[in-house]
């Protein structure tokens, strides 16, 4: 018998998910490495690490809670923290485009995030339910872009992860951390107290790029403990979510609620 197991972690491990697996295990946390997502009869675990489409297995089959900001969040932000235009609505309104566009699949992966020279360009109703919601933004090209740990209203720890749209993890500039803290000032109620928000400076000026569950992102040069302070309380038992976490629980089903 396993017991307990405070973090759980899916067949394939990222950097990211190794970190934060080493991190627990210095705190003196257990960890189970699931090889399947098939939980075991005997595993008990409290949190987890993983993408989304493993969590939405194993997570209540387990009792965990996950949190993420709702569906449509950046596309309700003041245009003073996002720069740029963004709508949100089903696929099919999409289709109509007929400019260059950004669009995104809110808090999955179920079309490509990529720039789309217009509507045309974005899969069809023969690979995706029309309904299915997206976001479409004006595209903006960010010089830097940081990944921001937020918990329970402060910037817990970051990187910085992109230069000029490639790779390039580092440390957290104290401006990209203080467009955070603006952010959480104006906007705190508008979130779960356990989230990541990616931000980035484009056309002179900090925006919002986007919202990620913590318990699925990428940590990159961020803090490994302060970080994983994040993820145990983004993906955490039922009877531990604090009520004002209760708007922003992940749901079941392929359209989630916003």
């Amino acid at each position: 018998m396993l017991g307990v197991v405070t973090l759980l972690l899916p067949p394939r491990l990222t950097a990211s998910a190794e970190a934060l697996r080493d991190a627990a295990r210095r705190r003196g946390l257990r960890t189970v490495h699931l090889s399947t997502s098939t939980v075991p009869a005997d595993v008990r675990a409290e949190h987890l690490h993983a993408g989304p489409g493993f969590a939405d297995i194993v997570a209540p089959a387990l009792n965990i809670a996950l949190l993420q900001a709702p569906e449509d969040w950046l596309a309700r932000l003041p245009r003073e923290f996002t720069g740029r235009e963004i709508t949100f609505g089903p696929i099919r309104d999409a289709y109509d485009l007929r400019r260059p566009a950004f669009v995104k699949s809110p808090n999955d992966k179920q079309i490509p995030a990529l720039v789309y020279t217009d509507g045309s360009r974005l899969p069809g109703p023969d690979s995706v339910d029309p309904h299915m919601p997206v976001l479409i933004s004006d595209v903006v090209e960010f010089v830097t872009e940081y990944r921001l740990y937020l918990l329970n209203g402060t910037v817990h720890t970051g990187s910085q992860y992109a230069q000029r749209g490639r790779l390039s993890p580092g440390p957290l500039h104290k401006d990209a951390a203080a467009f955070g803290t603006e952010l959480l000032a104006e906007c705190r109620d508008t979130l779960p107290s356990a989230i990541v928000v990616d931000v980035g400076m484009a056309d002179g000026r900090w925006s919002v790029i986007e919202a990620n569950a913590a318990w699925a992102s990428g940590m990159y040069a961020s803090d490994p403990q302060r970080a994983l302070d994040v993820v145990l309380q983004a993906a955490g038992p039922f009877d531990a979510v604090i009520p004002g976490d209760h708007d922003f629980l992940r749901l079941p089903g392929p359209f989630r609620r916003t």
